[in-house]
């Protein structure tokens, strides 16, 4: 298969996306449960289409996100199989683009597709990496940006459209992924070392990456909710719980298959590689692009399988420029099929919960104790029980809790009653489950909603 690969014709890109499609077929055919992060994108995406985000929707996902969560409602509702198809043929496009974007650099001494298929297979490390994530998405605009990176360095094109482009994608893909932000600070040091570019262009860098947010700002302030959009995007996302959905020792089981390799790939090219002055700076770039993506990371809001996609364009780099340098074709060959067997076994085999080591279970929402008793209702939940949002609807403007528990833990304070007054005017619920008994203390502010409900226990019933 590596000789395969090895041959620059861009049929062989067919042979990946079939190969990809028998790869992930396991996981179409016996989908997974549907993750806390997914259930929560199918919420927001069902509101968003009516509701303007961080003033009737209290949440913190970017912008764009958001947007797209939109358009998937639109086009499939809450089909879950859907979405992992689409992202199979994103995860084809980020694989086939990023193959194409070395050759068209030069990366290597040959035009090759194996980079193209390494690619295409880690991406099968975990299940979640075939789901509509963030991550996802806001990868494939970093691997556009990255390409305008090496456009700039090779010096090839000097035109202002490459910085600009660059700075757009980056604003873009901070606004799906928060902390993809880094890559900003990362692209601009990049940009000063490897091709000296000047200040104006760096400014001019700067001004493509807030275009995007000044666009965003400027529709928030047209309608006087400036002040929603700083409080519950920009500093909701600086400042957030960190959720870690994936222990360190099940993502060393999980990565086994890559990080062995990567060390190994490492190795061998400090030793046998023979780089060009210009291949020599995009091995560094894409080693500098790993250590970024190590520093977002750590201020990431979650920990979990997918929101390592960023390190997949080095690590298939370095892996594939491994084993183009192993001279003994049967070698190569035995290397190739060992990883592409080995990531693909320690995939399923910690899917079907053969492996042991690896526990998934902190990535899925625990089962509402209300679940039978409340479906296809419009429902308000004071507290975080997201889980029983899988047969029903968000009514009234709150979702997420960690920026919507000071509107019911101090009711006392003008703004926030005036924002519970209005969720219940615009969008009241059918249902308010109230885990957390807060809101007797919210209904005493407004007596002409009390009217509107029961009460029965911990549940709010309306009449």
């Amino acid at each position: 298969m590596l000789r395969y690969f090895r041959i620059n014709d861009p049929y062989r890109l067919i042979t990946l996306l079939v190969l990809m499609l028998l790869a992930g077929l396991p996981l179409l055919i016996d989908l997974p449960g549907i993750t806390a992060q997914e259930l929560k994108d199918l919420v927001l995406g069902e509101r968003v289409g009516n509701k303007i985000l961080y003033v009737q929707i209290i949440d913190r996902t970017p912008p764009l996100m958001a947007v797209l969560d939109g358009f998937m409602n639109f086009f499939f509702g809450r089909s879950i199989l859907a979405r992992h198809i689409l992202a199979l043929i994103i995860l084809f496009f980020q694989a086939a683009y990023f193959g194409i974007l070395l050759i068209n650099n030069k990366a290597y001494n040959e035009n090759t597709y194996v980079p193209s298929l390494i690619f295409g297979f880690l991406c099968f490390f975990s299940f979640d990496l075939l789901a509509f994530t963030p991550d996802l998405l806001g990868s494939t605009l970093l691997l556009l940006a990255l390409n305008n990176i090496f456009k700039e360095i090779e010096f090839r094109v000097d035109r202002d459209s490459v910085v600009l482009n660059l700075g757009i994608f980056l604003g873009l893909a901070s606004l799906i992924v928060f902390s993809y932000i880094v890559f900003l600070a990362g692209a601009i040091f990049v940009l000063v070392v490897f091709a000296r570019t000047s200040l104006r262009k760096i400014l001019l860098l700067l001004l493509g990456f807030g275009l995007a947010h000044m666009v965003l700002f400027t529709f928030y302030y047209v309608y006087g909710h400036s002040s929603d959009l700083w409080t519950n995007f920009y500093l909701g996302n600086l400042d957030r719980a960190r959720i870690v959905s994936l222990g360190f020792r099940s993502m060393l089981v999980l990565g086994a298959v890559p990080i062995a390799y990567f060390v190994i790939s490492v190795f061998m090219l400090t030793r046998e590689a023979r780089f060009t002055r210009y291949q020599s700076q995009i091995f560094q770039v894409l080693f500098l692009w790993m250590l970024l993506a190590a520093i977002q990371m750590i201020i990431a809001p979650e920990i979990a399988p997918h929101a390592f996609m960023t390190f997949l364009p080095p690590m298939a780099y370095l892996i594939s420029h491994y084993l183009l340098l192993i001279r003994r074709k049967r070698i190569a060959e035995f290397m190739l099929w060992i990883f592409l067997l080995g990531i693909l076994s320690v995939g399923i085999s910690a899917r079907q919960k053969w492996i042991t080591q690896v526990d998934y279970s902190a990535m899925f929402s625990k089962p509402s104790p209300y679940a039978d008793r409340i479906s296809n209702k419009r429902i308000m939940i004071v507290g975080e029980d997201i889980d029983l949002f899988r047969r029903n609807e968000l009514g009234g403007f709150f979702l997420d809790w960690d920026l919507s528990h000071e509107y019911f833990e101090h009711p006392e304070y003008y703004d926030n009653i005036i924002r519970m007054n209005e969720a219940f005017n615009e969008d009241a619920p059918d249902v308010i489950i109230d885990e957390l008994n807060l809101m007797e203390a919210v209904l005493d502010r407004l007596p002409r909603i009390r009217q509107l409900y029961k009460k029965d226990g911990l549940i709010y019933w309306r009449i």
